[in-house]
């Protein structure tokens, strides 16, 4: 066995599987052997997920793997694009996992090189040689993720179909020779849900878009991502509902209907969609739309399976302003944050809303994690922000909100706070902050336009000032980030949501989702009380996350986070005590309250009409 940089191998195991590298979200280019090879072992977490293997005594030493050692040219491009979200620097993984691979070669190690069985045969009859594989180091990248609860899983074989006939052959092979199978979208996962011990469908190779301007509608096959699809929709002055950048359009509407701050005026899963194509679980081929098709549009209250495998999403396009620009409304309470969101929702004011917490616009707004934490302190302790109330619209909805609020964050001086996010957090800012006296609350002050000339002063935005906070070695790239206008543009950030990925910077997140009466103070703490509560009695670190008013505003979907190393036996072993409690708890809070619903039973159900969760009669 080579010898292991234990350094390099406790990054390996932190890799958070949200497939970051495999998008070019941050326009600096992907890994080269990536897009050529397809499998998810010639990317950065693939590469990540070998080195933990190698460390780990799990995986031997393949072809496959002395091929992506090989094809890795330390390039460094995966330092930036997994800095930007989780900030680690997986570079030295990469190099490791190089010097690994000459050692095992000068000491002339053993080689693995499995044979080719009939089903690998017959799999790469269907997609060609190149696109099947049973080698041990890609079965490995396919095998497992940072779920805590679930043990790693090899697959026999990891296929990458090129088209809707060739998934419809591998189902009927699998049928036949009764495999198993599973699918994976981008390849990642983070929840322990599309592991199998048969066949893995990854959709990689299915990338095709076609936009239907005059229908406002894109035809996204399964491997197109919703950053991808956000990207072309943009150039054509639209936009879709999108969910987190990597995950992919066709598999996130299946999951979980994609649900986003723009929810608030394009709904949520079937209100996203005009048709979906789907290779059953018989291997035959069906649109939803099509009369003898299966009734996936119904909402059962259960655990469902998926109605299959899809193979293209015709999603809604929806259009654009010129003048649209966001704003954050700060409020010291949360009950006066969400009754605001809801008014929104209500006189049907703006198009993406959200109630964040302290915790999230930290996270978001800041390109480390220390200033994370340093900001999120600041928030509540200097400027009286607990809460913040996110909004995009054109000029009339920013007109009315400014008529509602008597301080509004605008994105110019968002632009401001962000430039000049490490000099916000230094001590002399903060105690001049504290030390004002006066009527207003601090927030109010910030936010008078008067003050503007003090604030850009005191804080010297600029993409030296922001970039000053990261490793050394990044700051030429991130001064880059910051002289681009988008990168500091609610609008575009929120679209594309590059930084949603960075809530699990520090540690591993369990997102709960739960929809809920905005309207219904009590039962709204109630469930914040209730996941606060088992975290509490575990140990676990938690926060709240968001809440997204809907269907104007009579329903609302509400995130509560926990946050596990699940490195830590003692961290997982938290998380197993807490789940259980959680289920049982928000299935009897459902039975007694309208409107609330937990996501997990959404899950699977995403091509339904959302009438059936959110209110049931």
């Amino acid at each position: 066995m080579p010898k292991i940089d234990r350094s390099a191998a406790a990054t390996a195991a932190q890799c958070r599987h949200y497939a970051m590298c495999k998008i070019d979200y941050l326009a600096t280019g992907l890994c080269p052997s990536g897009p050529e090879k397809h499998f998810v072992t010639y990317y950065p977490q693939g590469r990540m997920d070998l080195y933990r293997g190698l460390a780990e005594g799990r995986v031997p030493v393949t072809e496959a793997l002395l091929d992506a050692a090989d094809t890795c040219t330390l390039c460094g491009i995966c330092d930036g694009q997994c800095h930007f979200v989780t900030g680690m620097q997986p570079t030295s993984v990469m190099r490791a996992l190089k010097d690994a691979v000459e050692e095992h070669r000068r000491e002339k190690g053993e080689i693995v090189r499995p044979a080719e069985d009939e089903t690998l045969r017959r799999l790469r009859a269907i997609v060609g040689r190149d696109w099947a594989s049973n080698d041990p180091a890609v079965l490995w990248t396919y095998a497992d993720d940072p779920f805590p609860l679930a043990g790693p899983q090899l697959p026999l074989y990891v296929v990458l179909p090129g088209s809707r006939d060739e998934v419809a052959a591998i189902v009927r092979l699998a049928n036949e020779r009764d495999l198993p199978y599973a699918v994976r979208g981008n390849g990642g996962s983070v929840f322990g849900f599309v592991f199998t011990d048969g066949i893995v469908l990854d959709m990689n190779r299915m990338r095709g878009i076609e936009i239907d301007l005059p229908n406002f509608c894109a035809a996204a096959e399964p491997g197109v991502t919703s950053f991808e699809l956000q990207q072309e929709a943009f150039r054509h002055g639209l936009r879709i509902n999108a969910a987190e950048p990597a995950a992919t359009v066709c598999g996130n509407i299946v999951c979980t209907g994609t649900f986003s701050t723009w929810s608030n005026v394009y709904g949520t899963a079937a209100d996203n969609f005009i048709d979906m194509e789907f290779v059953g679980r018989d291997g035959r081929v069906f649109r939803l739309n099509d009369k003898a098709a299966p009734n996936h549009f119904a909402f059962e209250h259960r655990v469902a399976p998926s109605p299959g495998i899809c193979t293209k999403a015709f999603v809604k396009l929806h259009p654009t302003t010129a003048d649209e620009e966001g704003l954050l409304v700060p409020f010291e309470g949360f009950d006066e944050a969400v009754r605001f969101a809801r008014e929104l929702g209500q006189r049907r004011i703006g198009l993406a809303v959200a109630v964040l917490g302290a915790h999230y616009i930290a996270g978001f707004l800041s390109p480390d994690e220390t200033l994370a934490q340093d900001l999120k302190a600041a928030l509540p302790e200097a400027l009286g922000v607990n809460y913040m109330v996110f909004l995009t619209g054109d000029s009339h909805a920013r007109e009315a909100v400014r008529k509602m609020s008597p301080a509004v964050i605008d994105a110019d001086l968002l632009r401001t706070l962000m430039l000049g996010l490490p000099k916000l957090v230094e001590p002399q800012w903060l105690e001049l902050v504290r030390g004002y006296q006066g009527q207003e609350r601090p927030y109010e002050l910030l936010c008078r336009p008067e003050m503007r000339p003090l604030v850009e002063a005191a804080l010297q935005p600029s993409p030296e000032t922001a970039s000053s906070c990261v490793p050394e070695t990044l700051r030429p790239l991130y001064r880059e980030l910051y002289r681009r206008p988008e990168m500091t543009d609610m609008v575009w950030l929120n679209m594309h949501r590059i930084v949603s990925a960075r809530m699990s910077r520090r540690k591993h997140m369990f997102a709960f989702l739960v929809y809920l009466p905005p309207d219904n103070p009590a039962v709204i703490h109630e469930i914040l009380d209730g996941f606060a509560g088992v975290a509490r009695s575990h140990g676990i670190d938690h926060d709240f996350g968001f809440l997204t008013p809907m269907d104007l505003g009579k329903r609302a979907i509400l995130e509560y986070d926990y946050y596990v190393d699940h490195t830590d036996p003692a961290e997982r072993e938290k998380i197993a005590r807490a789940l259980p409690e959680l289920d049982p708890w928000l299935d009897r809070l459902a039975e007694r309250v309208p409107g609330v619903m937990s996501l997990k039973y959404v899950f699977s159900q995403g091509c339904s009409r959302k009438d059936g969760f959110l209110y049931r009669v």
